[in-house]
Formats: structure tokens, sequence, C-alpha cells
């Protein structure tokens, strides 16, 4: 048995062709947007010393964003606040959605939790989560006899 490589590229492609092949069948194209709730989009990273979640967070401010470890899971939470609107306004489509969001990711055994840092920056949330020492992997060579 081989293994291949898993590109997530691949089912993300055959997914969006399966929404827009049902999006153009029934037409839900614009009626989802509407309904749509706000769920930030996020990349989960690992490197060789950490794990990176990058989540795009745009329209919130660093102080609406909570973050918080219970039971080994990580949870990213806020609001993402309405901006007033005044009888004058005369909207004609509004497609931006608003709300509180939550989101969370189970860390992995390896994960040094005492030690996360995060950096919020023209939007993005950028979350280090640096493994344990004794679990970053190394290369050890063994002599037959």
């Amino acid at each position: 048995m081989s293994l291949v490589k898993w590109t997530p590229r691949t089912t993300l492609n055959l997914r969006n062709e399966f929404d827009r092949l049902f999006d153009s069948f029934f037409n839900t194209e614009e009626e989802e947007t509407s309904l749509a709730a706000f769920s930030p989009s996020v990349d989960i990273m690992e490197k060789e010393k950490e794990f990176l979640i990058t989540a795009e967070l745009p329209g919130i401010k660093k102080d609406d964003i909570k973050m918080n470890i219970r039971d080994n899971v990580l949870t990213v939470s806020g609001e993402k606040k309405q901006e007033k609107k005044t009888e004058k306004d005369n909207f004609h489509r509004t497609e931006r959605v608003y709300g509180s969001f939550q989101r969370s990711f189970r860390l992995p055994d390896s994960a040094d939790q005492e030690n996360i840092s995060a950096e919020f920056k023209d939007g993005v949330l950028s979350v280090t989560i640096p493994k344990l020492k004794e679990s970053i992997s190394k290369s050890i060579d063994i002599k037959i006899k």
C-alpha cells in the first residue's frame, strides 16, 4: 500500500463543484447569502515546533474577541457588531453578516497550552500553539546487531 499526500484543494474543488451544481439547480445562492450566520474562515497549519491557527475576522475589534481553553479545547468567540442605521439610510442591498460567533478546536496532546500566544492585526487573528519539547520529533539511528 502506498501513501498519497492529501491536498485539501482537491476536496475543496469537488465540494465547490457540488455546491455550484445544487445552487444553479435550486437557484438558492442569493437566499443563502442573506440567511448566512457569521462564521470566520480559519486555516490550521502544523509546523515542526508549533501549530498555527489563522482566523479572518474583518470588521471586528480586538476587544470583542475572547479566547480560552477548557478540557483541551481552544475556543475563539466574539461578536461582529452591526453599524447603526438611521431612517435616512436607503439600502438597496445588504450582504454583510453580523452577530456572535464561536469556533472551537480540540488541541492535540502535544500542544503546550501554557505558552499559547495570539496576535490580532488588520482583521486577522493569528494563534501560535507551541508543541511540547518532548513531542518534537527527532530521528535516531539504531544500530542493528
